[in-house]
Formats: structure tokens, sequence, C-alpha cells
């Protein structure tokens, strides 16, 4: 008998990946978690049925989402992750020798256990003393900060369920008191594909636009998301992130990524013209 994962991306489309084996399921409190081996993915991590990362593709999000605002801004001490118990934010951002400091809040205590268990090419870094992890309500852990963080990234998970209050106006207006003067937030973005993906995308820019005086959306493709075409968002108080940008400078560090490049970040920020249209109808 085969086994195949099925996730639906609308009532017309889904996407289907032969499975060899179940390595884990369980309820926690907040989600149903589940850890499947692949012959063309590898392992792949789902929350509540929704495909998180597989072992093949998550080098694309978690390299887009860590080194984009990276690159751009100049000093980068202390940083907030949001949700990323899969690790791979963590593991991109140890990369960096000059991050002093990582507070990473994740609401879901069962997601990072599993995950240092069963995917250890993404939750490997964990264990790095500048890693410090708080396993409660990000929005309640928020609103406690001002002034505190050069970079905030939000790896959240799609806007329901245990995600929903990270796409709301208040949070983004926490994220930008939680900022230093100079400070950026980036968030996955959604997708702008699928018009139920579109919309969800467009009510979370039209809640960023009104919270910060820099905003920018940039694209990366990964093939296990609904339809493959994903958005990131760039925020800031300060920093443009492609005019301030200094690809000599961070070409120097000389760390090893398989997709994020120097060109590469110029032209993510260049958009479609049908997902600048969605943008600027809710700006």
């Amino acid at each position: 008998m085969e086994l195949w994962f099925t996730e639906e991306h609308t009532p017309e489309v889904k996407l289907s990946i032969k499975v060899d084996r179940q390595l884990f399921s369980a309820q926690s409190e907040y989600q149903r978690i589940d850890v499947f081996d692949s012959k063309e993915f590898g392992r792949f991590l789902t929350l509540d049925g929704y495909m998180m990362l597989t072992e093949k593709d998550e080098f694309i999000y978690h390299e887009m989402i860590v080194h984009v605002p990276m690159a751009v801004h100049p000093n980068v001490k202390k940083i907030l992750v949001i949700g990323a118990g899969d690790g791979g934010v963590v593991r991109e951002l140890t990369k960096y020798e000059t991050i002093e400091h990582i507070d990473m809040v994740e609401i879901d205590e069962l997601v990072v256990e599993v995950c240092k268990k069963h995917l250890p090419f993404t939750a490997c870094c964990f264990d790095d003393p500048r890693v410090h992890i708080f396993y409660q309500d990000a929005l309640k852990y928020i609103r406690t900060c001002q002034n505190e963080y050069d970079l905030i990234i939000v790896d959240s998970t799609d806007p329901f369920g245990p995600g929903e209050v990270l796409f709301t106006k208040e949070f983004y207006g926490n994220c930008y008191k939680a900022l230093k003067e100079d400070g950026i937030v980036v968030n996955q973005h959604e997708s702008p594909f699928y018009q139920k993906d579109a919309l969800a995308m467009q009510r979370a820019h039209k809640r960023i636009v009104e919270s910060f005086p820099i905003y920018k959306v940039y694209q990366a493709h990964i093939p296990t998301y609904p339809s493959g075409h994903w958005l990131f968002g760039f925020s800031s108080k300060k920093h443009h992130p492609t005019n301030e940008f200094n690809p000599t400078k961070w070409n120097s560090l000389g760390l090893k990524t398989r997709y994020y490049n120097t060109r590469l970040h110029v032209g993510a920020f260049a958009l479609p013209n049908y997902v600048e249209e969605m943008l600027k109808d809710v700006e």
C-alpha cells in the first residue's frame, strides 16, 4: 500500500508527496505535529496538515528570511526570532560571528523537541550559547519590549490558529516599538498567487505599511509552498533594503549559502506587475 501526504492548496489544487514512512505524529496543546520521510523531498514537517519545511528546499526559505536583512543592517548585535521552532532561522543566524544575542519565542515547545530529534538538518544550533528560547505567546512577549532589538524575524505559520496573532496591526506596532531606532523586521508574507493566500498577504501588508516608514516586499521560489511563489516583507525604521545594501561587505564574510547571493538580493525586490498592483491596492 502506498502512503501519500496531501495538502490542499485550493479546493481544486493539491500537493501530494509519496511518503516512505511516518516518523512522528502527536497532538500538542496547540497543533498537530507530523514528521514524514520521503524519497523526493527527504524528511518534512507539517503542522495541522500544512507543509512547514522539507529537507530538500528549506534552505531557500531560511536563507532568504535571514541573509537579506543581515546584508542590509550595518551592525546587528541583538535579534528576536518569533516562531522558527524548526531551527532553520537560528542555524543561519549563528553563521554570523558578530551577532551577540538571539532571543527566540516559540509557543509550542514540542515542535522544538521533535525537530531536534527528527530534523537535525535545521535544528542543529539551538545549543549555541547566544541562543535563548522562551516558550510563550509572542504577542505577550513583545508587548514588554522597547528599543531592544536590531532585527526581528517573524517566522510564523499561516494567519490562522497559533500564528493568527502574528498578522495583526497590534503585533506589528509592538514590533516597531521593540526595535532600536534603525531596526529592521522581516516576516514571511504569504503567497500572491492563489486567491485565499493573496488576500492574507494583502491584509498583512496593509497592517505593516501602517506601522513602518520603509516597507518593501521581496520574493523567492519555494517548490513545496502553495504555487511555489513566496513573498517576504522587509520593514525598517531607517534602512532601505537595496539603496543601503553593501554587497562587498557581505561577500567579505565568506558565508556559504546555497540560494542567497548578493546579485539575487537586488533582483528579489523586483516583483511581477500583478504583485505590485496587489500591494498598491492596500497601501
